[in-house]
């Protein structure tokens, strides 16, 4: 069985899948997602699409440095009430993505797409509804400070795998796709394809 190469420098998805037994090497793709969702955006794509589209370009980006190797690319989008959310680019940004999130419900779209020298194997999208609680501003100040540059990383800046979950309230949808991946129907493609034991 050959690794799975991860086209993503997200180290919970890199977790979940070494947890999940899946022998995974970690080779970030270089893409400008900025351009290509506002491309996506401009061709009259939603937000599945868009995180179909990152997911697939990921994967094509470091393909032809694995040769015959299954590479995974994967993103996620974020939506509530028609806006789309990306990853704050400082804390200032952060504090006001939550504070848009605080009290009301959002989409979590994540999509992944397997190739192999440049042929889709396998696409997968999974999308997740998250309530959050209304958040006061003494909680965010403590939830900003003990997060630091963290809340950068991640689109929203919430982990569920940490602090985060103390701002929410409800989850409605798969818990691995709100943390980055549809990583079941992934693992069922993996087992298909041989890739790991049935």
């Amino acid at each position: 069985m050959s690794a799975l190469v991860l086209a993503s420098s997200s180290a919970i998805r890199a977790r979940m899948l070494t947890a999940a037994g899946v022998d995974t090497i970690v080779d970030p793709a270089a893409i400008d997602e900025a351009r290509t969702k506002a491309e996506s955006r401009a061709a009259g794509r939603d937000a599945g699409a868009c995180a179909l589209l990152l997911a697939e370009a990921k994967a094509r980006g470091v393909a032809d440095r694995h040769r015959g190797a299954r590479v995974l690319g994967a993103d996620q989008m974020l939506e509530c009430d028609g806006r789309e959310f990306d990853k704050p680019s400082d804390m200032d940004e952060a504090r006001a993505q939550l504070l848009a999130l605080s009290g009301r419900t959002h989409r979590l779209i994540t999509a992944a797409a397997v190739l192999r020298d440049g042929l889709v194997l396998w696409r997968g999208i999974e999308t997740a509804r998250v309530t959050m609680r209304p958040i006061s501003a003494a909680f965010l100040d403590r939830y900003l400070a003990a997060m630091g540059k963290r809340v950068l990383t991640t689109v929203g800046g919430y982990e569920l795998e940490g602090l985060g979950v103390q701002l929410v309230t409800r989850i409605d949808g798969d818990y691995f796709a709100i943390l980055g991946l549809p990583l079941l129907p992934l693992l069922a493609f993996l087992r298909d394809d041989g890739a790991l034991a049935a």
